[in-house]
């Protein structure tokens, strides 16, 4: 496959022996998640689906422990992503019932397409990919920190974002508005809202990881690009293609897209592979191309000030809305 030639494979082999150890993958009944969710769970963990889709997710858990998951278990934790009171509810549901978390791989997400609204006002692409994830993560954190401190812990948070963070080049992120900014035609709008999303996941992955540091917190933080996969949403676009062009554009995406499973690689080899844990601060707070390849996001990325603009919104908003918690500086 074009998309992933030359690209380093991985196998269950590759990874550390996670018996023992904790893991909540959101969006992980489907897609990417899916295939790290098989990746950790065979390698023992017990692993935490969090996603909104009940009769979705148990049927993806029936075909995974068919298909073997080794010693590891799987579990449903419910999540609307969209909604910032619900990510944080489905935190603390999980903190009721577990007394402590290794890995939290922010997987789900929104993919190009039509935004809408939630019901708080804002572009679901954000909501969904950035702002949903950011309570959850927050509200997790005083766990993960406490994990950091058991010995032999090796607690990570991976942050899925895409080189579709490319698609926007924002000059600053000061101010609400820029979750909901128009950026041209429905087609560029698209594209560059989208990319704001994952943008974000990048500058909240460097930001949550200097947080860290100041607070002597051994826990390793990265985002990652995928890879461009044959998601169920390229599929979706393939499928609503006219007979006719059909033919045509699955023979462009097979060209473009590569198999699900192996878009699942980064996300394994980050959350789990000991060569990360071996090398802990050249990975911390880093952009990951597959797999395993350290990668320069653009310059808006790279940008400090952009990282403390974004956490300063982030706060505003949160607080608009009336979602609270205890902020670890």
């Amino acid at each position: 496959m074009w998309p992933f030639a030359g690209q380093r494979r991985i196998s269950e082999d590759d990874l550390a022996d996670l018996h023992g150890k904790v893991v909540i993958i959101t969006g992980g009944y489907s897609g990417i998640g899916y295939y790290t969710t098989q990746f950790l769970a065979r390698k023992g963990a017990k692993v935490y689906l969090a996603t909104r889709n009940e009769e979705g997710t148990k049927d993806a858990i029936a075909r995974l422990e068919k298909d073997d998951t080794g010693d590891g278990s799987l579990h449903w934790l419910k999540i609307e992503l969209a909604d910032p009171h619900s990510a944080k509810s489905a935190a603390e549901e999980f903190l009721k019932k577990e007394d402590r978390l290794d890995i939290l791989i922010n997987n789900a997400g929104k993919a190009v397409g039509p935004y809408g609204l939630t019901e708080d006002g804002l572009r679901d692409s954000m909501a969904i990919n950035y702002l949903g994830h950011f309570i959850f993560t927050e509200t997790l954190l005083p766990l993960l920190i406490q994990t950091s401190k058991q010995e032999g812990s090796d607690v990570r948070i991976i942050n899925l974002s895409s080189r579709g963070h490319t698609l926007v080049s924002p000059t600053s992120f000061s101010g609400k508005e820029i979750f909901n900014k128009t950026w041209g035609p429905s087609w560029r709008d698209d594209l560059a809202t989208y990319g704001l999303s994952k943008l974000a996941n990048i500058l909240h992955t460097k930001h949550l990881q200097r947080r860290l540091n100041k607070q002597k917190a051994d826990i390793i933080c990265i985002s990652i690009h995928p890879g461009a996969v044959m998601t169920p949403n390229v599929q979706k676009f393939l499928n609503n293609r006219s007979p006719l062009s059909r033919p045509f554009f699955r023979l462009l995406l097979s060209l473009i897209f590569g198999p699900m499973r192996e878009g699942a690689m980064n996300s394994a080899y980050t959350a789990a592979s000991p060569e990360v844990k071996a090398t802990a601060e050249a990975f911390k707070g880093a952009y990951v191309d597959p797999v395993g390849k350290f990668a320069n996001p653009s310059a808006a990325a790279r940008e400090e000030r952009m990282e403390n603009e974004l956490y300063d919104t982030t706060l505003e908003i949160l607080k608009e809305l009336e979602v609270g918690w205890t902020i670890i500086t």
